[in-house]
């Protein structure tokens, strides 16, 4: 009885040590990846990393592995900041146009006058109304670059979501909360012409949830980008 006992508490115990276990993902990613190079295969490459890296190479070796990283998803924000700069941007259309409008119509007014006297108040009129439309064009480049800036950085952050989870159609992914972990790798690759160079990449997985439904979307680890060191 007793050595029943004991088992049962030893198999109790090897479940709970087993799944906190956590094997270091990017030995077992970057092994993959540089197989997947050997063997040019493009589309496990592909599936791998974001901006897939093809290096003429022999072998490789992992330098140092940089401290995981945990933040909160930033798409939910960066959606609202598109949003709200879009909405910037659009309510600035009005006052622009009306300055526009106001212009021409001085310009014409100058054109269409037929004494000296007339054509000077109107240049007057144009300039003040240029000033004016002038100021109303900036603010509405500067809205436009800021909500260009802004669609930029959210659909670049939702590109890296989608690629992490594996998803190609998840309308709610703007919505989704959770945590994204990242560290930094850096490698070393042998070349066939005999050198070595170091280069930077960056992983990351994304561990969301959909507050509305419950549900969970698991992430996988993902390689981004490969940057050259040397």
């Amino acid at each position: 009885m007793r050595k029943k006992t004991l088992f049962v508490i030893g198999l109790l115990v090897a479940f709970l040590v087993i799944p906190g276990c956590n094997p270091k993902p990017e030995k077992g990613l970057l092994a993959r990846y540089f197989n997947a190079v050997t063997l040019n295969d493009n589309d496990t490459m592909s599936s791998m990393a974001l901006e897939p890296f093809q290096p003429e190479m022999t072998s490789w070796n992992i330098v140092s592995i940089g401290p995981e990283k945990i933040e909160p998803a930033k798409l939910p924000d960066l959606n609202k900041a598109e949003i709200e700069a879009k909405k910037a941007q659009d309510a600035q259309i009005g006052p622009t146009i009306d300055a526009d409008t106001l212009l021409k119509d001085a310009q014409y007014e100058k054109d269409t006058s037929r004494s000296a006297a007339g054509k000077a108040a109107a240049q007057r009129k144009i300039d003040e109304l240029q000033a004016k439309y002038d100021a109303e064009n900036a603010k509405m480049q500067t809205f436009k670059k800021d909500y260009n800036v802004a669609k930029a950085a959210a659909a670049a952050e939702e590109e890296m979501t989608m690629f992490s989870l594996g998803a190609r159609d998840l309308p709610t992914v703007r919505e989704l909360t959770g945590n994204v972990h990242s560290k930094d790798v850096e490698v070393a690759i042998t070349t066939k012409a005999g050198g070595m160079k170091n280069y930077k990449l960056t992983m990351k997985q994304y561990l969301l949830k959909n507050e509305i439904t419950n549900i969970n979307h698991r992430g996988r680890w993902v390689i981004l980008k490969f940057e050259p060191l040397s």
